[in-house]
């Protein structure tokens, strides 16, 4: 987003304060656009998640209507966990003459699948990896796929793109001369085009670009993961317990022979609540003695009676005390439900819905739907889209820009300022960031103490010399 690099003809002469900037700059761009740049890419191609998983898996996902009746849901449920050898967490209705029933299946061998199943006659039509192709770019989008570290480089580029953002924005701001604003000089052979395409394309799409990078905080694995305990604790995430809850309910009962615990391959395979209620200790069955539970079709009839959407997605109950629960997430977050039966009686333990969350979460599950441009429709999509093009383009922009700046055989670090003082009235935005996201503070610590390690091995090879 830089306007100008230092003083050139037609541009007003820069101080301490702008080189100051232009540092810090140029240091958040190359810690941070690396990582953007797959994000934008990840993140534009999972913006048409629906199009491209039915164009990828349609030979799965699609069935020939058929006049017959369906089968049951229990049918459905007994010949994929035979067929898979595995059992079935969560069943996705069809909602179309056309439309394949979907399942999260978790195989013997603790694996994960995607299947579909005929719902006219309930034969299992193929299965995936969980999630399919497109999960796959989710999990490379958020660098979970890669572990724990890896994901903390989430909270890292979110905390230097701020940085890159505001000083951009500095940077950019008009000091006097029209060029680099609104308008691009010069022509593409000439630093100047880049210069001013890479400024006036920020300035457009920075609040974007920081937005995305906000929003997709949640994802990190450290300071989401903490965030979201933080908001539970202070009962500004998920909503007061619903009906009478024990914390000993376990929400990922181990297949026999499986692996089990924190780094077994089960850790992945619950299925997907809303974040306001990922930490909530969730309402738990009675046990009555000799009592069997309900089947899973008698529970999709009461769903039904409570009016709950025909697409919801049902989870079987895990243990003895578990319950059977309907998620439905649309694409408007305000339209998010989550219902909970019990699974002997089929009565109703809680029904939770967006005016029921915290202030918090209802914040961060608003900015998810954004950030996955589903909140506002075709609009919210493509603006996303666009954020992601610009964060491509700046890229670009900024990498024919530097190497048309330096000098050859340098590394074209840009110029120190003429005095300390500019330097710390900066400062102080650069640690409130670092505070802000540990992880970046974290960085900066180490940035320092390698800038003072190299600092005093140069001053030593000069008294040597």
């Amino acid at each position: 987003m830089t306007r100008s690099a230092g003083t050139t003809s037609g541009s007003p002469k820069v101080g301490g304060l702008y080189r100051t900037v232009w540092r810090w700059h140029f240091v958040a761009g190359l810690l941070a656009l690396p990582f953007l740049v797959m994000m934008a890419t990840t993140g534009g191609i999972y913006l048409f998640k629906p199009e491209l998983d039915h164009w990828i898996y349609r030979d799965l996902q699609t069935v020939p209507a058929r006049s017959q009746a369906p089968a049951s849901v229990d049918q459905v449920i007994e010949r994929a966990e035979e067929k898979l050898h595995g059992r079935v967490l969560e069943y996705t209705p069809s909602t179309s003459p056309t439309q394949a029933v979907r399942l999260l299946v978790r195989a013997s061998d603790g694996r994960a699948l995607t299947a579909f199943a005929d719902p006219y006659d309930g034969h299992v039509i193929g299965a995936t990896d969980y999630g399919g192709i497109l999960q796959t770019i989710r999990k490379i989008h958020s660098l979970q796929r890669f572990g724990f570290w890896a994901s903390c480089l989430i909270e890292l580029t979110a905390g230097w793109t701020l940085l890159l953002v505001i000083s951009g924005f500095i940077l950019w701001w008009p000091r006097g001369g029209k060029g680099g604003v609104i308008s691009i000089r010069g022509k593409p052979h000439g630093r100047v085009f880049w210069r001013d395409l890479h400024a006036v394309t920020g300035a457009v799409s920075g609040l974007v670009i920081l937005f995305l990078a906000l929003t997709g905080m949640p994802w990190s694995m450290f300071w989401g993961n903490h965030f979201q305990e933080w908001a539970s604790r202070a009962n500004l995430g998920e909503p007061p317990p619903p009906a009478e809850v024990t914390p000993t309910w376990l929400l990922t009962a181990t297949v026999p022979g499986a692996p089990h615990g924190p780094h077994g391959s089960n850790a992945h395979v619950v299925p997907a609540l809303p974040w306001a209620m990922e930490k909530q200790t969730p309402p738990h069955s009675s046990v009555p003695p000799g009592t069997s539970p309900i089947t899973l079709q008698v529970a999709l009839t009461r769903f039904r009676s409570l009016d709950v959407n025909p697409g919801a997605s049902i989870t079987v109950p895990e243990g003895p005390a578990g319950a059977y629960v309907a998620t439905w997430r649309p694409d408007r977050a305000q339209d998010t439900r989550v219902v909970y039966l019990d699974q002997y009686t089929g009565n109703l333990l809680a029904d939770v819905g967006y005016s029921q969350w915290g202030a918090v979460a209802k914040g961060v599950e608003w900015g998810i739907a954004v950030h996955q441009g589903q909140e506002y429709g075709p609009l919210n999509r493509y603006l996303m889209l666009a954020g992601c093009l610009a964060i491509i383009l700046q890229a670009a922009g900024a990498l024919v820009m530097w190497l048309k700046r330096r000098t050859p055989g340098t590394f074209g670090f840009p110029p120190a300022p003429d005095s300390r003082g500019s330097a710390l009235a900066f400062l102080v935005l650069v640690v409130a960031i670092g505070v802000l996201f540990p992880l970046v503070g974290a960085s900066l610590v180490i940035a320092l103490v390698v800038k003072v390690l190299a600092r005093s091995a140069r001053e030593q090879k000069m008294r040597a010399s």
